[in-house]
């Protein structure tokens, strides 16, 4: 068997995606090149490892074992990549993060200097709502977590990196309509929600509960840009994160309503397991966050403190 690494990282990638044309763009490779390469590994078993049905493509269970098989591969020559670099004095390794969706305004740009300074780092990060991200944490499967608010029933360290500021905004038209009015407009504007297990879900819902205010009618949407997109569109409005708004609010599409209640103020906070032990990497992370997130802060989230 002559099969190459290259051959087993782009069948790996057609599994995760089941799609050549996918597996092609993410790979920056053309589709003609992955299906040649993906030839040239299945000529080398006599089991089919991948079946079209239909326009569909399917990975068969012959297919998952060698993926499995192929993925401890590429791990072992990425431990062998990471040694011979530890050896040579440069700190090397995979770094694992799981971030909530509004929080990738905020992680890139604790994550820029501490990876050109430490260029063996791999990153892996994954950003999704907070349910998912909490899973992650709780199954041990990354290194760090970003949230907005701390999981109540795991054991965790915590530091927080910078203010979590939430606003009701709208669009022009729709801040002309509303501002003036009292805390009733939820019963006429409707209100857009993210999804279930967004923590910008339940501080909204957390918020209404408190003041007994009910929406006229709720829309739900699954990612933060949707919301602001929503939001500029005039379909409504929502209470949002303001870490992405500041493009927005600068250039008048979205404008913060003036509301009794707000602010709703939290932290963004780095988390890990209490009983977790450290990689070098993720250790090292940890000291670089704790020794420049006050000048991270200034020099690129003092905008904020304008509102």
């Amino acid at each position: 068997m002559h099969c190459t690494l290259h051959q087993l990282q782009i069948f790996l990638k057609i599994v995760e995606t089941k799609s050549i044309t996918k597996a092609a763009e993410e790979l920056n490779l053309t589709q003609p090149a992955v299906s040649i390469q993906l030839k040239k590994l299945q000529d080398q078993f006599d089991i089919p490892l991948t079946e079209v049905i239909g326009r569909q493509l399917y990975i068969t269970h012959f297919g998952a074992d060698i993926a499995l098989t192929a993925q401890k591969v590429l791990d072992e020559v990425a431990t062998i990549t990471y040694k011979s670099m530890t050896f040579r004095g440069k700190l090397s390794g995979k770094l694992t993060l799981s971030v909530v969706s509004t929080g990738k305004y905020v992680v890139p740009y604790f994550l820029t200097d501490f990876l050109k300074l430490n260029k063996g780092i791999d990153l892996e990060m994954d950003v999704t709502n907070k349910s998912k991200v909490v899973k992650s944490l709780e199954n041990n499967e990354v290194d760090f977590a970003l949230v907005s608010i701390l999981p109540n029933d795991l054991k965790i360290h915590s530091e927080i990196l910078l203010e979590n500021k939430l606003y009701l905004v709208g669009n022009q038209n729709a801040t002309t309509e509303i501002e003036n009015k009292n805390t009733d407009l939820f019963s006429e504007y409707p209100l857009i929600f993210r999804e279930e297990g967004s923590a910008t879900r339940l501080v909204m819902e957390n918020y209404l509960h408190r003041n007994s205010l009910q929406s006229v009618k709720k829309i739900q949407l699954t990612s933060n840009e949707a919301v602001k997109q929503a939001v500029i569109a005039g379909i409504g409005c929502s209470i949002m994160p303001i870490i992405g708004l500041k493009n927005e609010l600068e250039s008048g599409e979205l404008k913060i309503i003036p509301m009794k209640g707000f602010p709703i103020i939290s932290n963004w906070y780095l988390v890990w397991l209490k009983n977790k032990s450290l990689s070098p990497v993720a250790d090292s992370y940890l000291k670089y966050v704790r020794n420049e997130k006050n000048n991270l802060k200034n020099i690129f989230f003092s905008w904020i403190d304008n509102y």
